[in-house]
């Protein structure tokens, strides 16, 4: 009886790590395509690759990608009602928020999950200048139509929007402050 069962782990064991040899590659490539297409969405058109970095600030480490002439396309993420809501944003080489997309969330479908397919609430979004216009909800005394009966979703979405600011603000004062004058 020992024989056999050591014989179907075995078996089990082999079949295992040759899926994942086999699916390992074609998974990270799918990967680099749905970040490349998210960079593409939420940043102006740039020639060139972007080049991936992290950096923490208040605690956090943040990933980014720097596209030269285009400008930062940074993740953040922030705990919505049924978990972490992860977006990544992207801010122009002047500071304004040219898009956002949302990377993963797993809020409540039909309410939540609207943060993703929501055109309203997304579109809010383009053109934001973080100077001028505060990045929290109405509901709390800022500028941002929250998602109808997802006020938590909509915090949170805005609080990592919010956070990848904070990103690129602390980017550009460490090249000098040249682009925050």
């Amino acid at each position: 009886m020992v024989l056999c069962l050591s014989g179907v782990c075995l078996v089990c064991s082999a079949v295992l790590a040759g899926a994942y040899a086999i699916t390992a590659e074609p998974i990270e490539a799918a990967q680099v395509a749905k970040t490349n297409a998210s960079i593409a969405k939420v940043l102006p058109p740039f020639s060139g690759n972007a080049v991936a970095d992290t950096v923490t600030v208040d605690g956090t480490a943040y990933p980014y990608y720097r596209a030269e002439g285009a400008g930062y396309a940074v993740i953040s993420a922030s705990n919505g009602f049924s978990g972490p809501v992860t977006v990544m944003v992207g801010i122009t080489e002047d500071g304004i928020i040219h898009n956002t997309t949302v990377l993963s969330q797993s809020e409540t479908p039909g309410l939540g999950a609207k943060c993703q397919t929501d055109e309203n609430f997304i579109n809010q979004f383009k053109g934001w200048d973080p100077s001028v216009k505060s990045l929290t909800v109405k509901k709390d005394g800022g500028d941002v139509d929250a998602i109808t009966a997802s006020t938590i979703t909509s915090r949170a979405y805005s609080l990592a929007v919010s956070n990848a600011v904070k990103v690129y603000e602390t980017l550009t004062a460490n090249e000098g402050g040249q682009e925050n004058e």
